[in-house]
Formats: structure tokens, C-alpha cells, sequence
């Protein structure tokens, strides 16, 4: 055992060795009988009437210490007898735990300190070992979560299930803090709603007969009285808990946080070794304040707190012998928690730096140099334990003072090398989830976190426009709501200080975890966090069915913030030391990262699909641009043999304590006790287990370099030297030979990245619903307000609910408002902002670099794009109003180049997912929405701008339409027929009042990409007729299933039988109604701006497209304008989630393609347009009068009001109107000359397909006959005769001959 301080290394071995020696001078320079003043003065006598006088003491010397040291630990000890009277009135074993073998129900996984449980199954309950029937007693739940849970006692008769838990029997009573409740077999409200991070202490007095529970250490009243005693009764410990709920129970085995006067704890704390700790501790300060003046030839009091161990022999050999006695102590849970803690942090108590403070450090020396290594290990693994325990479960108070002081201490540990390199080795991320002290938890109990005192004015949004949305623009503020507003931003401000400092110590913690310069003792800090930090991810990422075992998502959103800190601070700090290497601000993944197998990106998906896949497909690519040969053994394929040997070898690593339960997997428990992070127990009444994996983490992937698996990597193999790469190998050409930064770095941004993928970005859309809380309740009291202003004087009754009203809502408001300032500060702040756009600029540069490696692409993982794009939508939809995402630097640049990525890569054939195509879809339809963002789109260049077009313009089938389609609406919206509400006019017209109407997003059209699509469209015929043929099938089908939808609809609703429609069909038919609004925009655009592919016959195929619009046109018209037709019922239904479903939108829709080829068109477009559009049988000119209203009134109802444009003149401009009367007496003067004219048809001249049409085309070699809407439809999908199956060649005019 070696250590760096006090020079040569001595065991305790060595010392008691020294100590034996009959030589006097084995006090080295000290004379025996300085040595013996100074062993009295660390180790007094005392005998009955206080201290040994001096002139009575004995000579002290290292020969007779030990004795001296037995004689004086003994005094006081607990006899055998009385600690059999300590277990008066309870029965069991003395050390309490879950009882895990018999006294469970359901499925639950327990730690392997048998204290902490996780539900796994609907109501899962479990009973401690022991119980007690006389006396007073109390035990601890830690509470980890804040979900369904029962704690309280049972008896052994209560039998349990998966429906009935504690509290539910006769014997039985719980304590429930999520629905704020009691339970024994009936059920009363009681007590206060509980939080993760709480403590209830559960008390039984079994002299008086009465249950009691505290929260955090306050009492919440006597809950139960006369419960059930007498003979053969005795009550456990129990709980009942639902899936995924979790514990940790707290018998005695570690000191009460709240301990209650005259109750005592289920297990006895271990009071004779508690004495002997307490005493030795005693006699370590005593030395660590005193020092040996050998020349004055006495012993002189010192300053404690700049002691340091400097190998003096005398205070060597004394600390060692203390320590022979102290280091076992030191293994113990409970000493280590109530004696070395408590000595640790009264070191740190007089405030100033943790460096301040180097007192610590020599402590830690000492134990390393004194101590066992297994002994200093368990030491630092309690300890961190207890550390960690202390800071989740700190009661919130308005300075955050317990939890600086925790941090404070976690960071003097970790200052130490050799501590901290253990503890990152075998501790932080194996036993604990150390990730907790990263996280700052927000308090639901506003009043009890002291932020009343903090913020104690409170201020909301009182200013709303008609959507109800806050105005900032509309606000005129009075002089008090400026002041009240003031006061709570300073109030914001005081508590966004005070968990700053927090943030700092946390950032300082993960420093010391990233420093690479200590590797006087081994491999540096940062190399052996980066491989934990690798597992770490890979356990969130190859589970993500399995929420047990996933880091929840709000320690993650802490974590990354603290680490993007940390890293981004050595990122500079080495450019500033190396010129050459990039900035922080710069920062981005080289894509060979991606492809050179030094970084295992576990079985996450690749944009070219499954890595197995892509390497065989593109080895040759991989050789050529990057130099790295594939090992032939990789890219044979799979068998299931292969999965076989994987759980073999799985099973072959799996832990003995996974041995207990068959196949249950190790896993951190996330969900559970504070303190350990491995459930090893997997209890399952039904001897099934739920959670063995099919397959274990996959082995790195191989290159023809030298490969290991990442807890094997050193600093060579991350970082490379001599010719070595590192994590850069196989750098393709493409890729600039400015260096990085360290290469250890790149993988940790790497890891942020992925993790804010896994969970982060959920959490932060999670967190808004606070924001939206206060939102709502600020419109309801404003709401209220003005109806009270508006009751009159006679009402006293309603305007005295009214009032209670308003208080309610205020004192909701005051609440959410002050939780809001807690989680504005810690979630949504202004540097949290900068930390997420950061993340995505990072996200942004990595996927350019890797787009210009050509095929190479393809094997960037798909996550990349993901935060691309959802870090981006945080940024939008998450900080506002806070925050304006206006108010970043490059905030343009960066939608521009964000808008590139978008365009170019959502119809990039080498990304084959469906998952992330559809993903890139919606994220280009969402950024077309808002004027900045699609403004940014047109500032892109211009040859992918026109790219982008002419994807969106490809044929519909067989891809997501509907988002395309979207797109292409956005381009126009606020340019068609009628086209320019943000609320939907009918809506307003029924229901003006109502502030919670559907929204739209307000017109922002493209002119320079309607250009794009118009020279696409005009100057490619073959893509324009197949984009057109295209729209008008979707059309005709998301039409037809409208129909078909709401004939559904009609008739549920006709029953007798009180029926009720189902919420999704109703879905389904407001989706198939939007879907044919927005296609038939897209006609009307396409109509628009190149009339010409329905007019210009000369172009393939334009009179056919002609004759199909004019054919769905009358179908849509004919449906939705007939007299008490089938849409009329269903509209005047007015159904929850049918609100889009009326005649205006569609109407208007149709109105604006007649038009424009009715009225717009040239001579003889519109010729055509009117021949065609007449001659179709399902012409109805009355469909036309009834857009203004004109149709004719049904027998039935003379009165009803019919749909006129003329009524929405808020929407419709006088000249538009004026162009549909002018359509209508064009169409009604060309049918009446039309009817003049058209002689009757036979039956035999009718075209056998259609029956609508003349014969009047002839099909070559096979003379078969049809009308030529007929044949040219068929054409464009077959070639064969309709009749014959023969190959058509040719089809030439028919011509009818004359009668004879």
C-alpha cells in the first residue's frame, strides 16, 4: 500500500512493528517523556471524577498504547443484557430489511441492500423482516418518485394482490401522498400530497394504539386511533406501490433525518461502536491540533485546519494505532454517515473556496496511507453514498444551503487524485447514480421551499388577444402591474443567483472529473469518465423499452447543461493554449467518428440504415475515400446462431447477484433507492421474469485497427500519438486538416448529443406545462373579472361564487408563478438557451461535414438530425416569452443554414428510414409556417431551392403526401380565393366568443418559390402532367372516404339507441376533409400560376387533366351544395372535433379554380375551361348559384339560410366577389346555349366505359371504341385495350360515318 504523502510508505503493519521494539529511541527524536505528555494529551485518562491528575499519570510510551487505547474504548460499553432488553417488543432479526423471500405480492425489483424497491406490476406490495407488537416505534421512506403508492404496517394475517394493497385489508393502514389520503379498508383525505425527494416517517405507538405519519419531519396528524392489539397481533413495516414507482426504506441502518422523541427506530443503531467512532474521531482531531515542540520540549496546541502529514514519526505511529481501531469502524454505513461526514463537513463549515479548505486532502491522504485499500474503498463508497443521499433528500430552503453544503464536501473528495480516480473507476457510475448530484430539483411546495419569502411579489400576463394568446403589443401596463412586475423580476433574479452557485459547484465537480493533466497515478481522470460516460449512454440507449432502467429524463436535462459547461470550457482553455485548433463556438463531430469503429454507437440506427448493411455496401467506398478496410469476418450475415453465442457470453458476464433470479438483467436503478444503482433481485410471485433482453450490448465494431472495448481504452487509443489517429482514423479527403481539439473531447460532445436525443428534449416540452398553467388560469381570471365588473348589484349569489372564484384562481396563480420563476431559472434561463442552441449549431456543422463525404453519409447515426431538428423546435416553442430566440447571435445564419439541411436531405436517397424521413417532412412543413423561417428557406441558393421544388413536385404515390402537400399550401396560403383567415370563418360566426377555437398560423406565402413551381411545372410537361395526375387522384380519394366517413357519422347519430361516434372516426373524417381543402389549393395554385398545363391543349395530356378537374370539381359541388343533403346533416350536428368541417372552406377552395379558368383565362382557355366543365354529365348549374346564395329554396323549409359568399365579406374581397357573379352569368348564359344546341345522343353513341361521353376515339390495331377521357385516363397507367387485352399502338379520332 503506497500513497503520495509523507514520504516513505509505512502499513499499519509496519507501524505496530516499530511500536514493539524494546529500543527507547524508537521515539525517534522524541524524549519519552515529551512522548508521554503527548500520548496523554491525545489520549486522557479519565476515571470517576473526571480526568487522571497529571502528577498520578503513568509513563506513556507506544509499548503500553495499546492497552492504554483497549482500556479507554471499553469504558461505557453496552453489556449483553442490555442489549436484550433493547429488543423489547419487537420480533425478527436485529438488522430489518425487505423481506424478499416470502412477504412480497406482484412483481418488484429490490436492491441488493434489500431498502430500496421498484413496482413492477400493477400494485405490487412487500413487508419488512420484522415487526413489532409493544412500544413506540418509526421508520423512513425515502419517496423517488411521486406516483401511486400505500406505505404504512400491516399485520402477517393480510393477504394482498395485484388490486389490494396496504390499506386495503382490516389490518392494514396506509398513508397515500399522491391522492392526499389514508386508507384503512375505507378512505379519507389526510395529509399533504408528496414529492420525489421527500421523506414520511411512518410511527407506531403500540402502548396507545394509535398510526402517525410525518412528511419531511413535520407531523401531518394522528392518521389512525384504537387500531387492532392484543395477543398474536404484530404489525410490519409494509408497502404497496405501482408500476414503476419507487422507494427506499430507511429502518435504523443509517441515522434518521427526522428523528421523533420517545419512538426508536425498527433497527438499533450500533451505540457501542458509535462511542468507540465517536472517541477515536476525538483522538484524530486531538493530533490534527496539537504538535511537538522539541525544542521548548512540549506539546503546543495548533490550528487544526493547516495540519498536514509531513511523516513525522511520532504523529505517524499515534494516528496509526488510532487507525487500527478506526478503519473497521469506517466500513459501517452508519458510522460513516453520522461521524465521518459530520467531521467532514464541520471542516468546510466556516465557509470560502472548497481550496480554502486543505484540510481535507489530508485526511484523505492519511486514510489512504493508514487504511486497507478494500477498507478505504468501502470508506469512499459510503461516503459518497450518504453524500449523494443527503443532497437528493435535502429539504429545498430559499439560500439552497444544504445542498451547496453537500456539493461543497462532494467536491473536496474529488480533488483528491487518488479518491477520485477510485470512486470514477468502481463507485460514481457502477454503484451510484451519480448523475443525481447534477440535478437541482424544483419544489412543489412553494411555501415550505421558502421562495414566499424570496419572490414575494408575484406577477402574470394580463393582456390577451382574441385567441388568447398574451400580446405583448396590446399591453398597456397601469402603474401598479409595472411595479409588481419589476418586484418579481427581481425576485426571479435573487433565486436565479442563489442556484447559480449550485450550478457552479456542479460545474466544478464534472471538471475534476474531465481533468486529463493527473496521471501521476495512472490513467488520467477524463479517460476513465469517458468510458463510464460510454456506458452509461449505451444502457439509456439499449433500453428504452424498459423505463426501470433509464436515467430519468430530468437528471439528464441538469447533466447536460453542467457537462456542455465543462467541456466547452476545456475546449477553449486548449485553443487557448494551441492556436491552431478550432473555438468552442465552431465546434462539430468529424463524420470519420461515424465509420472508423472507434466509437461504439451501440444498435442506434444509421441514415443509411443498419451498420451490417452499410458496411457491406459501401467497403469499397470506405477503402477508397478513408482507408479503412472492413475485416471480411463483419459482413457476413447474421445467424441466429450468432444471437445464441451472445447469451452465452452475456450470461457468462452477468454478476453473481444476478444469480438470484435467473435471467433478471443488472441494471442501474433509476427509479429506486437513493443509494445503490443496481437492483439485483428481480421478485416476481408469478416466477416469470418480465425484463431478461434479447440481446446484450453489442461488441464494438471492427476495423483493421486495433479495437477494444470501451471500459479497455487508454489514453493512446482515444487520443493517438505517433502517426496514430486516435478517434480520427480514417480521415476522408473532404475533410480539413485543421486540428479539433483533444480527441477526448469530441467524444464526450459526441455523448451531449446523444443525450439529448434520449430524453432531454422530452423533458424540456414536458416542463412547459407549467408556463401553460399559468397562461390558462391568468385567461380565467381575467375572464372572472370581467363578469364581475358586468354582475349586477341584484345577483349577491352569483357574484359571490364569482368571487370565490377569483380567489381560488389567484392563489393558484400566485403558486404556479413563483414554481414558474424556480423552473425559468433552472430549465429555461437565458444560458440554457444559449447551451440548446449551441447543441443544435454543433448538430448543424456535424451534418455539412459529413454530407460532403459523398456516400460516407450514409453512416452517420440518425440522432444528429433528430436534435437538428428538435433542439430547433425547443428553442421556438419552449423558451418563449422568456427568452426570443430573435435575440441569439447568428440567429439567422443558423435558420438558413438549418433550412438547407432541411431542403436538401428530406428526399436524400441515402437516408432510407421511414422514422427520420417522415421527421424531416414535418420539420420542413413546420419551418414553411413562420415568416422568419421560410424566409430563410428563400436564402438558400438558388440551385437548391429549385432541387427542393422539384422534390416536392415528384408524383405523390408511394411517399407522405399529405406533409408534401402541406408544404406546397404554405408556399400559397394568403395569395388563393378567399385564402387569408388565421381563424376559420365559419367558426367565428357561430362561436365568436370563444377564445379556445382552432388556431392557424397566419399567411405567409412564398412569391419566389411559387416562381420555382411555375418554371418546373411550365418548362418539364412529362413531371407536370405526372405531379397533376397525381393530386387529382389523392383528391378524388380523400373525397370519396370524407363521404364515406360521414354517411357513417349520419347514421350513428339517426339510431334510436343513444350511440355515440367514435373520437378517432371523427378524426379520421376532419383529416380527410382537410386533406381535400389543401389539394384542391394546390390546383387552384397550380391553376394559377401555370394555366396553361389545363389550356394549352397542345401539351400531352392537358385536355385530359381539364376533363378530370372539371369531373371532381362537380362531384365536390354537387355533394356539398345539394338541399339537405347528407354534409348539411352532419355540419348542423356540430361535432367535437368536426369544427373544420363546413362549407366555407371547401367552397372557397373550388370557387378559386373556377374562377381562374372561368373568368382569368384567356379567349379561348376559357372556352375550353366552359365546354368541358359543361359537358360533364354531373353538371349542375344550381351548384354554382349556391355559392351566392341563389339556389332554390326546398319546399320544406323557405326560410332556412342558405351558404353565400356574400356573407363572409370579412374574408372575401368585393373583387373577388364580383369575379364569381361574373362567372356565374358566363356559365348560366353558356348552359342555356349549350342546351340550344346539343342534339340527343343514342344510346349507341355513348362510350361503353363511361355512358357519360360520345364515342369519340378508336384504338389501333384493335378498333375498339371509347370517349377520349376514357382512353387517355387508361393510358397513363396501361396499354392494353379495355376489352380485348390487346397492346394499343395508337388511338385516332372517331368520326361517326353517315346514315346511308
Amino acid at each position: 500500500m503506497t500513497s503520495k504523502g509523507g514520504g516513505t510508505a509505512l502499513s499499519r503493519r509496519n507501524y505496530r512493528l516499530a511500536s514493539d521494539t524494546e529500543k527507547p529511541k524508537a521515539t525517534g527524536i522524541v524524549s519519552e517523556k515529551l512522548l508521554s505528555d503527548y500520548l496523554h494529551h491525545v489520549f486522557p485518562s479519565s476515571s470517576r471524577h473526571g480526568l487522571t491528575p497529571v502528577a498520578n499519570r503513568k509513563l506513556l510510551t507506544f509499548q503500553d498504547l495499546d492497552t492504554h487505547l483497549e482500556q479507554l474504548l471499553s469504558d461505557g460499553d453496552i453489556t449483553e443484557e442490555s442489549r436484550d432488553q433493547a429488543v423489547e417488543g419487537r420480533l425478527g432479526p436485529p438488522t430489518v430489511v425487505l423481506d424478499h423471500t416470502s412477504g412480497f405480492e406482484g412483481l418488484l425489483f429490490v436492491d441488493d441492500d434489500l431498502l430500496g424497491v421498484i413496482g413492477h406490476s400493477n400494485f405490487s406490495s412487500i413487508r419488512a423482516t420484522t415487526c413489532v407488537f409493544k412500544g413506540k416505534w418509526l421508520y423512513e421512506v425515502l419517496i423517488s418518485s411521486q406516483g401511486l403508492m400505500q406505505i404504512g404496517w400491516c399485520t402477517l394475517n393480510c393477504r394482498f394482490n395485484q388490486e389490494e394493497g396496504v390499506g386495503d385489508t382490516p389490518d392494514s393502514y396506509a398513508y397515500d401522498g399522491n391522492r392526499v389520503r389514508k386508507w384503512n379498508v375505507t378512505t379519507t383525505n389526510y395529509g399533504k400530497s408528496w414529492a420525489a425527494g421527500d421523506i414520511v416517517s411512518c410511527l407506531i405507538d403500540l402502548d396507545d394504539g394509535t398510526i402517525t405519519f410525518c412528511l419531511n419531519g413535520q407531523s401531518l396528524g394522528t392518521a389512525f386511533s384504537d387500531i387492532k392489539m392484543g395477543p398474536g397481533i404484530a404489525y410490519f413495516p409494509a408497502i404497496s406501490l405501482s408500476f414503476k414507482e419507487s422507494v427506499a426504506f430507511n429502518f435504523g441502518s443509517r441515522p434518521l433525518r427526522y428523528p421523533v422523541e420517545g419512538y426508536r427506530p425498527l433497527q438499533d443503531p450500533p451505540t457501542a461502536d458509535l462511542i468507540k467512532a465517536n472517541r477515536l474521531l476525538g483522538y484524530i482531531k486531538t493530533v490534527l491540533a496539537t504538535s511537538i515542540d522539541t525544542q521548548e520540549e512540549k506539546v503546543v496546541e495548533k490550528d487544526s485546519s493547516v495540519w498536514k502529514l509531513q511523516g513525522e514519526p511520532t504523529v505517524l505511529v499515534t494516528l496509526a494505532h488510532i487507525f487500527n481501531y478506526f478503519a473497521p469502524l469506517m466500513c459501517k454505513v452508519y458510522l460513516v454517515e453520522d461521524v465521518l461526514m459530520n467531521f467532514l463537513l464541520g471542516i468546510l463549515e466556516g465557509g470560502g473556496s472548497v481550496d480554502e479548505h486543505p484540510l481535507i486532502q489530508q485526511i484523505l491522504d492519511l486514510f489512504w496511507l493508514l487504511m486497507e485499500d478494500y477498507e478505504v474503498n468501502e470508506c469512499l463508497k459510503q461516503l459518497m453514498m450518504s453524500l449523494l443521499r443527503a443532497y437528493r433528500f435535502s429539504p429545498i430552503i430559499p439560500d439552497l444551503g444544504f445542498q451547496i453544503h453537500y456539493l461543497r464536501l462532494t467536491t473536496a473528495i474529488l480533488r483528491h487524485e487518488k479518491s477520485r480516480k477510485y470512486l470514477l473507476n468502481n463507485v460514481l457510475f457502477d454503484m451510484l447514480r451519480s448523475v443525481v448530484f447534477f440535478y437541482i430539483k424544483t419544489p412543489l411546495r412553494v411555501k415550505e421551499a421558502g421562495l414566499e419569502e424570496l419572490i414575494p411579489t408575484t406577477w402574470w400576463p394580463t393582456c390577451f388577444d382574441k385567441e388568447g394568446r398574451d400580446d405583448p403589443e396590446l399591453r398597456e401596463e397601469s402603474a401598479d402591474e409595472r411595479l409588481r412586475r419589476r418586484a418579481y423580476e427581481r425576485g426571479c433574479q435573487r433565486l436565479k443567483k442563489r442556484i447559480e452557485v449550485v450550478e457552479e459547484l456542479q460545474v466544478q465537480i464534472l471538471k475534476l472529473m474531465l481533468n486529463n493533466k493527473d496521471k501521476g497515478t495512472g490513467q488520467a481522470s477524463r479517460y476513465i469518465f469517458l468510458n463510464k460516460f460510454r456506458k452509461f449512454l449505451q444502457e439509456n440507449a439499449s433500453n428504452r423499452a424498459n423505463p426501470t432502467v433509464l436515467c430519468p429524463p430530468e437528471y439528464m436535462v441538469c447533466f447536460l447543461h453542467r457537462l456542455i459547461t465543462a467541456v466547452r470550457s476545456y475546449w477553449d482553455e486548449q485553443k487557448r493554449r494551441s492556436g491552431g485548433n478550432i473555438s468552442s463556438e465552431d465546434a462539430y463531430v468529424p463524420p470519420q467518428l461515424f465509420f472508423n469503429g472507434k466509437v461504439d454507437y451501440f444498435d442506434l440506427q444509421r441514415l443509411g440504415g443498419l451498420l451490417s448493411h452499410l458496411k457491406k455496401t459501401l467497403k469499397d467506398d470506405l477503402a477508397t475515400k478513408a482507408n479503412i478496410i472492413i475485416d471480411p469476418s463483419e459482413i457476413l450475415p447474421s445467424s441466429m446462431d450468432d444471437l445464441d453465442e451472445d447469451e452465452e457470453t452475456g450470461a457468462a458476464q452477468r454478476p453473481l447477484g444476478a444469480a438470484a433470479t435467473g435471467s433478471s438483467p443488472v441494471r442501474p436503478s433509476w427509479l429506486s433507492s437513493p443509494t445503490l444503482g443496481r437492483a439485483n433481485r428481480f421478485l416476481n410471485t408469478a416466477a416469470v421474469s418480465l425484463m431478461t433482453p434479447r440481446r446484450p450490448f453489442a461488441p464494438p465494431e471492427k476495423v483493421k485497427v486495433r479495437t477494444l472495448a470501451v471500459e479497455q481504452r487508454t489514453e493512446e487509443d482515444i487520443e493517438g500519438n505517433y502517426g496514430n489517429d486516435g478517434l480520427l482514423l480514417g480521415q476522408p479527403l473532404e475533410e480539413p486538416d485543421q486540428p479539433i481539439t483533444e480527441k477526448s473531447l469530441l467524444e464526450i460532445l459526441d455523448g451531449i448529443v446523444m443525450m439529448y436525443n434520449l430524453s432531454v428534449h422530452q423533458q424540456l416540452g414536458k416542463m412547459v406545462v407549467v408556463s401553460d398553467d399559468v397562461h390558462e388560469y391568468a385567461v380565467a381570471l381575467k375572464d372572472t373579472e370581467e363578469k364581475i365588473a358586468k354582475c349586477p348589484n341584484r345577483r349577491a349569489d352569483i357574484l359571490d361564487e364569482l368571487l370565490k372564484s377569483q380567489k381560488v384562481f389567484a392563489e393558484k396563480l400566485n403558486h404556479l408563478s413563483r414554481r414558474l420563476a424556480w423552473i425559468n431559472a433552472t430549465i429555461y434561463s437565458k444560458e440554457k438557451m444559449l447551451d440548446v442552441y449551441w447543441l443544435l449549431r454543433v448538430c448543424i456543422c456535424t451534418i455539412e461535414h459529413a454530407d460532403n463525404t459523398g456516400s460516407l453519409f450514409a453512416f452517420t447515426p440518425e440522432f444528429y438530425l433528430s436534435v437538428a431538428m428538435n433542439s430547433y423546435s425547443a428553442l421556438k416553442n419552449y423558451f418563449s416569452p422568456a427568452n426570443s430566440m430573435e435575440e441569439l447571435p447568428g440567429y439567422e445564419e443558423t435558420l438558413t443554414q438549418l433550412a438547407a439541411i432541411l431542403a436538401k436531405h428530406f428526399a436524400d436517397p441515402r437516408i432510407v428510414g421511414t422514422d427520420i424521413k417522415d421527421s424531416l417532412m414535418q420539420a420542413l412543413a413546420s419551418y414553411v409556417c413562420y415568416p422568419q423561417s421560410l424566409r430563410a428557406v428563400e436564402r438558400i441558393p438558388e440551385d437548391q431551392r429549385v432541387a427542393m421544388m422539384r422534390n416536392l413536385l415528384a408524383p405523390y404515390e408511394q411517399r407522405p403526401w399529405a406533409q408534401t402537400n402541406w408544404i406546397l399550401v404554405r408556399f400559397w396560403k394568403g395569395c388563393g380565393f378567399g385564402y387569408r383567415y388565421t381563424r376559420l370563418p365559419h367558426l367565428l360566426k357561430t362561436k365568436p366568443e370563444d377564445a379556445t377555437l382552432p388556431s392557424l398560423q397566419k399567411p405567409c406565402p412564398s412569391l419566389l418559390l411559387q416562381k420555382h413551381m411555375a418554371e418546373l411545372l411550365r418548362h418539364d410537361k412529362d413531371m407536370a402532367a405526372s405531379f397533376l395526375n397525381s393530386v387529382l387522384n389523392q383528391l378524388n380519394w380523400a373525397f370519396s372516404e370524407f363521404i364515406g366517413m360521414i354517411q357513417e357519422i349520419q347514421q350513428a347519430a339517426e339510431r334510436p339507441e343513444r350511440n355515440f361516434v367514435d373520437t378517432r372516426q371523427l378524426k379520421v373524417c376532419a383529416t380527410c376533409f382537410d386533406l381535400s381543402v389543401s389539394l384542391l389549393r394546390v390546383l387552384e395554385m397550380t391553376v394559377t400560376l401555370v394555366p396553361e398545363i389545363f389550356l394549352d391543349w397542345s401539351r400531352p395530356s392537358a385536355e385530359l387533366l381539364l376533363r378530370r378537374l372539371a369531373q371532381l370539381l362537380n362531384q365536390v359541388l354537387n355533394r356539398v351544395t345539394a338541399e339537405r343533403n347528407l354534409f348539411d346533416r352532419v355540419v348542423n350536428l356540430r361535432l367535437p372535433g368536426l369544427e373544420s368541417v363546413d362549407h366555407y372552406p371547401i367552397l372557397v377552395a373550388v370557387t378559386g379554380i373556377l374562377v381562374r379558368i372561368l373568368v382569368e383565362g384567356g379567349r379561348q382557355g376559357v372556352a375550353r375551361a366552359a365546354a368541358v366543365l359543361l359537358s360533364d354529365p354531373c353538371f349542375q348549374l344550381h351548384s354554382i348559384q349556391h355559392l351566392l346564395g341563389e339556389g332554390e329554396a326546398s319546399a320544406g323549409a323557405p326560410d332556412r339560410k342558405h351558404f353565400s359568399l356574400h356573407a363572409y365579406t370579412d374574408y372575401i374581397s368585393a373583387e373577388e366577389e364580383q369575379k364569381v357573379e361574373q362567372m356565374l352569368a358566363f356559365l348560366t348564359e353558356e348552359s342555356k346555349q349549350a342546351a340550344a344546341s346539343t342534339a340527343p345522343t343514342s344510346e349507341e353513341d355513348l362510350c361503353p366505359i363511361c355512358y357519360a361521353h360520345s364515342i369519340s376515339a378508336v384504338f389501333k390495331p384493335c378498333s375498339h371504341k371509347s370517349c377520349k377521357a376514357c382512353i387517355n385516363q387508361h393510358l397513363m397507367n396501361n396499354k392494353d385495350c379495355f376489352f380485348c387485352k390487346a397492346t394499343i399502338t395508337g388511338v385516332e379520332d372517331y368520326i361517326k360515318p353517315s346514315a346511308s
